[in-house]
């Protein structure tokens, strides 16, 4: 059976969770650093989904399993306001260990504020991209971000930006080579990236 490219659909959460700690270490295998395999999933990847569905789409095996996602928010400011409001609260009990393996996760859970910088004025929108290591360089992640990029322009948002370790040199590779160029954050930690809406 062929791969495909399709919705998020709600039978894909649990695969949403695995995905995103099988990629979670700059792209590795992060099972096992945090107390819960699912810790990272509830700060990168399931809030997007919870929100907003509509941006977010799976690399599908063919079979019906998801093993590669892209999704975001069209609005980081709105998913910040919401991620205060609603999500914060409704997880913030999974977080409520004192295991240090934790802390700089519980860190970003709980200083959403910090996705809002003046950089990203012109980037309204922002995404997570991960596949599972077999399905990669296939050409899979490209046709990834095509979706999700129509669905922005057709939202009408303008940009879209993306941080990433900064050391994940593959990754950001993979974004150069999809018309993404620098921004530059001053003291982030991180290496972020944008570029505007139109087709890849």
């Amino acid at each position: 059976m062929q791969p495909i490219i399709r919705s998020y659909q709600p039978g894909d959460l649990d695969a949403i969770y695995d995905i995103c700690v099988r990629t979670g270490a700059a792209g590795g295998d992060a099972r096992g650093v945090h107390s819960s395999d699912r810790m990272l999933g509830d700060v990168w990847a399931v809030p997007y989904v919870v929100r907003e569905p509509e941006h977010a789409h799976v690399l599908d095996d063919g079979t019906g399993a998801a093993v590669g996602y892209v999704l975001g928010t069209a609005d980081t400011a709105a998913f910040v306001g919401w991620l205060r409001a609603e999500w914060i609260p409704s997880v913030a009990g999974r977080f409520a260990g004192d295991d240090p393996r934790d802390r700089d996760l519980k860190a970003v859970l709980f200083s959403p504020e910090k996705m809002l910088r003046p950089e990203f004025a012109g980037y309204p929108a922002h995404l997570h991209i991960d596949l599972l290591p077999e399905w990669q360089g296939r050409g899979q992640g490209r046709a990834l971000m095509a979706a999700f990029l129509a669905g922005l322009r057709a939202a009408g948002v303008p940009g879209v930006h993306l941080g990433m370790a900064a050391s994940n040199e593959g990754a950001y590779a993979f974004y150069r080579r999809l018309g993404f160029h620098d921004l530059t954050v001053p003291d982030s930690g991180a290496r972020f990236v944008g570029r505007d809406t139109s087709p890849l």
